[in-house]
């Protein structure tokens, strides 16, 4: 027993420093990104005709690109793009997507069928098809994509909100609060909202990469955010489809921003794991 205890005691401390580690390492990728102006010597469009194609030196530690600009600057820039549209594209879909369900599951009935079933047909759409016609509505920049993405993956937080609030609305407080005649509202906000918040943080958690990746796969398609469309510079993604013609030869251009897309997304996904076992109600025993 004492030995089953020690090993429990070893992955609890084990899970706990892996969700640390990710938590400071997305901490230093997001200051980074907005500490990007400080923290290199180049801009992210400066061009360098004389030293197109490097690869990593001391002058430039990650070389250089198509058009000779710092690598390492780009990727800096393309760490704000990427993470304000991960981050912002999961709280449209937190948003959106929580109040739906919200509402959903706590009136029941004939409005429950009939918003499910619009959650189903959304489910039943290519998110592709959406979000081109969505970003031919909002355009292609940081706003427009954010935008676009939030409204077509809204329905995860949908479904997730309805089934908690489903179950909260039965707890036994909640038939007492209904009896003595407490209001929805009061109901709503005092028994249900902090019954339901942890799995809603924890699917944020995991929307947050989802996102990333799915930014990255549309700009590297062609479709996301690229330098004429956003002030703030590029994102990974189009890093990414950049390096993807000259892979062969210069396979550096493509590996860093690659490099950089799967730890960040690595790290949400550590962090969501640790999260969810701490807001797990029915956590693992220790």
């Amino acid at each position: 027993m004492g030995r089953q205890n020690g090993i429990e005691d070893q992955r609890y401390s084990a899970e706990k420093a892996l969700l640390l580690s990710s938590l400071a390492f997305i901490v230093a990728v997001t200051l980074a990104g907005f500490l990007a102006p400080l923290l290199s010597p180049y801009s992210p469009a400066g061009l360098q005709e004389g030293r197109i194609l490097e690869g990593p030196s001391w002058s430039h530690w990650l070389g250089t690109d198509l058009l000779g600009r710092d690598l390492l600057t780009r990727i800096l820039y393309g760490a704000r793009v990427s993470l304000t549209v991960g981050i912002g594209t999961a709280m449209v879909a937190l948003i959106i997507g929580s109040l739906y369900g919200l509402v959903s599951g706590y009136t029941g009935g004939l409005l429950d069928n009939l918003l499910m079933r619009i959650v189903d047909v959304f489910y039943s759409l290519p998110d592709l098809l959406i979000f081109i016609l969505l970003s031919l509505l909002f355009g292609r920049n940081i706003a427009g994509v954010l935008l676009a993405l939030g409204l077509v993956s809204w329905v995860r937080f949908a479904r997730i909100a309805r089934g908690q609030v489903l179950q909260a609305k039965e707890f036994v407080y909640v038939e007492g609060a209904r009896a003595i005649g407490a209001s929805n509202l009061r109901i709503i906000l005092r028994h249900i909202l902090p019954n339901i918040t942890g799995p809603i943080l924890v699917t944020l958690t995991f929307s947050i990469p989802a996102a990333i990746l799915a930014e990255s796969t549309l700009s590297f398609i062609g479709l996301g955010i690229n330098d004429p469309y956003s002030e703030w510079g590029t994102s990974w993604g189009t890093l990414a489809q950049d390096g993807w013609r000259a892979m062969r030869s210069y396979p550096h251009i493509i590996l860093f921003p690659g490099l950089a897309i799967f730890f960040t997304i690595l790290a949400f996904n550590f962090l969501g794991n640790g999260l969810r076992d701490i807001l797990d109600p029915r956590g693992k025993s220790r």
